[in-house]
């Protein structure tokens, strides 16, 4: 089971199998934020951990900063769209801000860093964003029953995620939370993943 997993990590970390793994989900994952939110007034993104570009698409109006610690999913997402990523840990990249970001994202990325490295993140977010801005973060949460979904969520790469109260007393450390709305992402009416979207400002 070990090799079997390890060779799943190899795999997703190739830029074209975990651009077709996220495909059929990437939507459904982004829903909350899109239905909670008018994206159309958002004026500067800070994409954080947006792999191969999977979210740029819904920011084409706006300013976008796209930051990856993975040198291959940034050279994907340089290819397939003509906007700003860069290579970079998001806790030590040093950028003109320009008065911040407004909009502030963080879809599953959290789950894949230990807790002091979730909290060093949370705090720099804080000094990116604008005074009038948002972090929208999207997360994997662990059921804790014998559901696929737990399944799927011991099998993910990220080592790290957590029950849906653990975020939430997480996030509410960093910010005020405007929304906390668990959700589950399905195929054929079957949750495959039970996620939460928190949205707060610093």
């Amino acid at each position: 089971m070990v090799e079997i997993v390890r060779f799943t990590d190899f795999l997703l970390e190739q830029t074209i199998v975990y651009s077709l793994w996220q495909a059929p989900f990437a939507a459904d994952k982004f829903a909350p934020i899109a239905t909670n939110n008018d994206l159309s007034k958002v004026k500067r993104v800070l994409d954080v951990g947006c792999g191969p570009g999977t979210n740029t698409r819904y920011f084409d109006h706006a300013d976008y900063l796209g930051v990856e610690v993975n040198p291959k999913y940034v050279a994907e997402a340089r290819r397939k769209f003509n906007r700003e990523f860069v290579v970079a840990d998001v806790t030590t990249y040093e950028r003109d801000r320009d008065g911040g970001f407004d909009f502030v994202l963080v879809n599953s990325f959290l789950h894949h860093i230990n807790l002091e490295e979730t909290h060093r993140v949370l705090d720099r977010l804080r000094t990116w964003v604008s005074p009038d801005g948002y972090i929208h973060i999207i997360e994997l949460t662990s059921p804790g029953d014998r559901s696929i979904a737990q399944l799927l969520a011991d099998w993910d790469r990220g080592k790290f995620a957590r029950p849906a109260h653990e975020w939430k007393d997480i996030f509410a450390q960093h910010m005020d939370i405007k929304i906390y709305q668990p959700f589950p992402v399905c195929v054929w009416g079957n949750p495959l993943w039970q996620l939460v979207y928190c949205k707060g400002s610093a």
